[in-house]
This record gives C-alpha cells, sequence and structure tokens, in this order.
C-alpha cells in the first residue's frame, strides 16, 4: 500500500481540504475492494502535535500520528494555509520544512492545494519549477518567492514529483489527476462520477477576477492604473499615458511593468474584459454591445482577446455565469 500523509499545518488550514482528500482516498480503497483488489492507500492525518485547532478553535483535528512517527511516506498532501497573515503561517510551520525536503529526497511526492503553495514554496523544492496557487495570491507567491515559475491560470502543475493545484475546490482535480495517476484513468473516472467532480479541467482563468495590482510604491503609476480603469472605454495609447503623467515612454512602460507585473497594453486589456465580463454577468446586452461598450470594435479581437484572459468566448462566459441567456448569440458566438 502508498502510504499517504495529509498535513495537519498550525494554526488555520483548509478543513475542506483535509476531510475531502481523506474521505475520496478512503472511498477509492472501497472502489478496488468492490472490484476485488486490494486497497491502495494508507491514508493518515499527519500533525506536529497531538491536536490542532481550527477555525479559532471551532474544529479540532486529531491526527493519526505525529510527523516524527512518520518514516516514509509515498504521497503528501498540504493542504490551503488560512487566516489572512501567511508570513505568520509560514513561521508557524517551518518544523514541517526539513521533513518535507528529505521525503522528497526519498522519494515521495509532493502535493499543495490553494496556499498551501505557500509552504511547499518555502522548502525550496519548487525553485525553478512550475507552480499554481490561488489566482488571488499570485501577487503576494510572486513577490515571497520569485525563483518559481508561477502560473496563475493553470489547474494543476506536476514536475519532478511536485505537484500544485490552483484556487479552493480545484483540489479535487489534482486530487483526481493523482488518483489516475497511481489508480489508473477507470477508477478515476469512477471517483469523479460518485463525487460530482468535473474532470480534466486545465485553467482557473474563467474564475479569475482582475483587481488592478495596488501593492506597490510607485504613487505614478496607481494614478495611471487608476485613469486607466475611469476611461477603460476610451482608446488609450502609452503615448498619450506618458504625456498626461509627465513620464518619458520607456521609463513608464518599465515602471509600470515592474509595479503591476503588466505591460500597460496588457493592463487596458485586462480591465477592458474585466468590465465586459461584469456586463454579460449582468446585463441582457447582446455580446456586440458589451464589445462596444468597453472599447472594442472588431468582434474577432474582442473574442481573442476575452478568450485568452478567461478560457472562454463571451457567449460561453454568459452562459456559465449570468441568469440572462439570449439563444440568438450561440449562432454568432
Amino acid at each position: 500500500m502508498l502510504h499517504v500523509s495529509i498535513l495537519i499545518p498550525e494554526g488555520d488550514c483548509s478543513l475542506t481540504h483535509i476531510e475531502a482528500s481523506y474521505q475520496i482516498l478512503t472511498e477509492v480503497n472501497n472502489f478496488l475492494r468492490a472490484e476485488g483488489k486490494a486497497p491502495l492507500f494508507n491514508v493518515q492525518l499527519v500533525g506536529l502535535t497531538s491536536h490542532t485547532g481550527l477555525r479559532k478553535g471551532l474544529f479540532v483535528v486529531h491526527p493519526h500520528a505525529l510527523v516524527s512517527e512518520i518514516r516514509h511516506s509515498d504521497l503528501i498532501l498540504i493542504p490551503a494555509l488560512q487566516g489572512g497573515d501567511l508570513a505568520a503561517a509560514l513561521e508557524r510551520n517551518e518544523a514541517w520544512v526539513p521533513w518535507l525536503k528529505k521525503q522528497h529526497a526519498e522519494g515521495a511526492c509532493i502535493a499543495s492545494f490553494c496556499l498551501g503553495s505557500f509552504l511547499l514554496a518555502q522548502t525550496g523544492l519548487l525553485k525553478g519549477k512550475p507552480c499554481t496557487t490561488h489566482w488571488s495570491a499570485a501577487a503576494a507567491f510572486r513577490e515571497r518567492f520569485p525563483e518559481v515559475l508561477l502560473l496563475p491560470d493553470k489547474i494543476l502543475t506536476d514536475e519532478g514529483g511536485i505537484c500544485t493545484s490552483g484556487g479552493a475546490l480545484t483540489f479535487t482535480n489534482l486530487l483526481l489527476y493523482l488518483i489516475e495517476k497511481y489508480a489508473g484513468r477507470a477508477i478515476a473516472i469512477q471517483t469523479a462520477k460518485v463525487f460530482m467532480i468535473d474532470m480534466d479541467r486545465e485553467s482557473q482563468s474563467p474564475f479569475i477576477v482582475f483587481k488592478g495590482q495596488k501593492n506597490h510604491e510607485d504613487a505614478p503609476i496607481r494614478d495611471a492604473q487608476d485613469f486607466i480603469e475611469q476611461h477603460y472605454a476610451d482608446k488609450l495609447s502609452v503615448d498619450d499615458l506618458a504625456v498626461r503623467f509627465a513620464i518619458g515612454r520607456r521609463n513608464l512602460e518599465r515602471r509600470f511593468k515592474k509595479a503591476t507585473a503588466n505591460t500597460i497594453a496588457e493592463y487596458i486589456q485586462r480591465v477592458k474584459i474585466e468590465a465586459a465580463k461584469y456586463r454579460l454577468e449582468s446585463t441582457r446586452d447582446n455580446v456586440n454591445e458589451v464589445m462596444y461598450d468597453v472599447g472594442y470594435n472588431d468582434p474577432k479581437a474582442f473574442r481573442t482577446i476575452f478568450r485568452k484572459f478567461t478560457g472562454l468566448s463571451p457567449v460561453q462566459y454568459r452562459g456559465k455565469y449570468s441568469r440572462h441567456r439570449i439563444p440568438e448569440e450561440a449562432a454568432t458566438d
């Protein structure tokens, strides 16, 4: 049997990730038994202490074993850290780092869910490797771990026995991926059907809400961001912004990219598409009306850019998130 360690970090973490992972992997064993096969996973909750309080003590988790008692694990799952102060959470959980590094060196696969990627990155095992996390934490992750190749649009990544999943409930997609890896496609499909998980999703893009990256100290660039957000429907150019804010074009472009991690053109596109998403969610305007309202004139270009940032066409996006269905749009999508 493969030994699976589900970590119980100190401080707040995702109880959903812990309980659901335990339930799903245990159910996989039942599927295998029903086929006359031996169970595959020996699943244990592993903690630094004999009990951990979550949600300010509302829930208490009693692990099966302490980390000092686990000599070898084949698969390690790291749930999302929670509580707001990630720096403090990492400090409380520093004791996991040497154990995780040792386990990986001895062949363990390590998988993080959502903000569990911060603890995984703290080990240094993600250096130079692709990684994903909750899209809302992308800027904080890049700032703390610039040496990691962050791909915040991805649902999951896997390289060299290091796996990560995106935000919140996308952990179920990584679990299915791992189940298929160890138990085969048929068992993964059965698991997906029983737990009603949408298999083979690849992107977080449809869920991303763009909020301008303003956690920086460059006040003129923040002013430029505010101006773009207030005038996104206008025809904006880098030259116009450079004149308006009395900054040389090259200097403006360099400072803007450094502060926001986007070029000016990308930022303008993302603001326009965010406005378009809101209108598709909340109004009955057809796609062309939405396109014109956010400052685009070319339907093909609008659809291309919309799909670039959301992974969906405008019609598909409306179908996913809006109560307002406009049937005639389907023929023009």
